[in-house]
C-alpha cells in the first residue's frame, strides 16, 4: 500500500533531514514511526502526503508514484498533519461537507458517514458551532473525521493521538483496525511508544534522518520493552 524507496531530503542550506529510506507497508497493517524529535519522521510524512517536494528516491501508494501521479496517489490515502489547520469561520459541518465535495464522496455516503463518526467522537452536538470556538481536542476529533469518512487505503497521521482523551484515543484505535479489516493500512508517527507497542503491527524507528530498525513489533523489541529499545538506540 506504501512503498518508500531510497528517499531522501535536503533542505535549503544543506540541512540532510532523511538519508536513503527505503521501507513498506502491506494492505492490513498498522506501522508506527518513531524517532526522536528532529529525526525526519514529519518529513517523510509530508513527503508521502504529497505536501513537500523532494528530489531523490521515489514514494509510491497503491503503485502510483507521489511524483508522477499526486492525485491518484491523494485520491487513496488521507493526511492528518500534528497540528491541523482548519477554517475557523467555518462550522464542523461545514468543514465536513468541504471535504466530502473535495472528494466528491456522494452525499447519502456523507451523511450516514458524518453521522457515524461524529457520534463515535461526540462532536454530533457540536457540528454547528464554529471551528473556532473549538477545542484543540475537539479540532483533532473533526480532522480524524474528515479523514475517516474518506475511507481511504493509506492513512497517514502525525502524532494523531495528541489532544484526544482517553475514550476519544480508544474509538480511533478502533477505527484503525476496522479500516484494516476493510483491506487499508495506517502509517503514523508517535512518541507515546506504549501505543505504538500495543497497537502496532510493525514500527520504524529512524534516528538523524536514517532507518535504524524496521520489523514486526514483537522482533524489533526482543526481550525487553520498546522504550528501551529506543532509548539505546538513540544513545549510540
Amino acid at each position: 500500500m506504501l512503498d518508500i524507496r531510497n528517499f531522501s531530503k535536503t533542505y535549503r542550506g544543506g540541512k540532510r533531514a532523511v538519508r536513503d529510506l527505503t521501507l513498506a507497508v502491506e494492505p492490513g497493517s498498522i506501522v508506527g514511526f518513531i524517532g526522536h524529535n528532529g529525526a525526519g519522521k514529519t518529513t517523510t510524512i509530508r513527503a508521502i502526503a504529497g505536501v513537500l517536494d523532494f528530489e531523490e528516491g521515489d514514494i509510491f501508494v497503491g503503485g502510483h508514484s507521489i511524483k508522477r501521479e499526486p492525485i491518484a496517489c491523494k485520491k487513496m490515502l488521507a493526511y492528518v498533519p500534528d497540528n491541523p489547520d482548519l477554517y475557523e469561520y467555518l462550522t464542523g459541518i461545514q468543514h465536513l461537507n468541504f471535504i466530502a465535495d473535495v472528494f466528491e464522496i456522494p452525499s447519502g455516503d456523507r451523511e450516514e458517514r458524518t453521522r457515524e463518526y461524529a457520534g463515535l467522537f461526540s462532536l454530533t452536538g457540536n457540528l454547528g458551532d464554529s471551528i473556532g470556538s473549538y477545542s484543540h481536542g475537539m479540532k483533532q476529533k473533526l480532522t480524524l473525521i474528515g479523514a475517516l469518512m474518506r475511507d481511504p487505503k493509506l492513512l497517514v497521521l502525525d502524532e494523531p493521538f495528541v489532544g484526544l482523551d482517553p475514550v476519544a484515543a480508544h474509538v480511533f484505535k478502533e477505527q484503525l483496525h476496522a479500516l484494516c479489516k476493510r483491506g487499508g493500512a495506517v502509517f503514523f508517527s508517535t512518541h507515546v511508544l506504549d501505543v505504538a507497542e500495543k497497537l502496532c503491527d510493525k514500527v520504524a524507528i529512524i534516528k538523524d534522518g536514517a532507518l535504524v530498525a524496521f520489523g514486526d513489533t514483537d522482533k524489533v523489541r526482543g526481550d525487553g520493552s520498546l522504550e528501551q529499545l529506543f532509548l539505546e538506540l538513540i544513545e549510540q
